[in-house]
């Protein structure tokens, strides 16, 4: 496996708005500001490494987050047809990739990425797969060459970053013109509040989150629902299919 590479140093962007939750606004702090990227990374990493991101897949099934997120890939309102190289980032227990691998074309390659080798080592004993290629790597160093990829799932790992916009470019960068991504973040709604303290992460406003995109040019083609009731309630957090222009 790559070894992981150093981030770089940047401090968190202030938000337009006042923080939704108690992570935010840890994040918006005088403090946390002065502490290094570095040191956040890994309270993120410890997370996942230990008893939290043992639970992980279990929460998942029980969120039905799994089953929902089948769904997505079986109905092709995300349409894994025609993908030939796939990064999956963020795999954590492989809950996307397990979807990946059952819809994706049988020649298509794919690469699991994560911040916790712990979590890729889950992940490939949970998969059971000879086909995806796990990579140790921090989403905002990745160590793949520009244009790499014509797909992309980053499922509810972008909240793990101070500011969404470093996770974003390097994304675009690893991305062909256009590929697509399956992008899913908690929002700063009630529901996102929960999460983030679950799992230290923070949340982010559906508007803003889509200014940032479109100034990278990561065009929104379509916002997806789990199911219709998920729509009314405007639950389930941020769930976007995106094409890189």
């Amino acid at each position: 496996m790559a070894k992981l590479t150093p981030p770089r140093r940047r401090a968190p962007r202030r938000a337009g708005r006042p923080p939704g939750n108690v992570i935010n606004e840890l994040l918006e702090h005088k403090l946390i500001r002065e502490v290094s990227y570095e040191k956040y990374r890994d309270k993120v990493r410890d997370v996942y490494d230990g008893p939290k991101g043992a639970m992980l897949a279990a929460c998942s099934l029980i969120s039905l987050h799994t089953p929902l997120g089948d769904r997505l890939f079986r109905e092709r309102r995300f349409d894994l047809a025609g993908a030939r190289r796939i990064l999956d980032v963020g795999s954590g227990a492989g809950q996307l990739a397990k979807h990946v691998l059952r819809y994706a074309d049988p020649e298509a390659e794919l690469t699991c990425s994560d911040l916790s080798h712990e979590m890729l080592l889950r992940a490939r004993q949970r998969l059971k797969s000879t086909r995806p290629r796990f990579v140790v790597a921090d989403m905002t160093r990745l160590p793949f060459a520009d244009a790499s990829f014509d797909c992309v799932t980053c499922g509810y790992v972008l909240e793990h970053l101070p500011d969404a916009r470093d996770g974003l470019v390097e994304l675009s960068r690893v991305m062909m013109p256009g590929a697509r991504m399956l992008l899913l973040t908690t929002e700063d709604r009630f529901s996102g509040a929960w999460t983030s303290r679950m799992w230290c992460c923070r949340t982010y406003n559906r508007r803003e989150l889509r200014q940032i995109c479109q100034d990278l040019g990561l065009r929104w083609k379509e916002e997806l629902w789990f199911t219709r009731m998920h729509k009314v309630f405007r639950a389930g957090g941020i769930c976007v299919h995106i094409v890189k222009e």
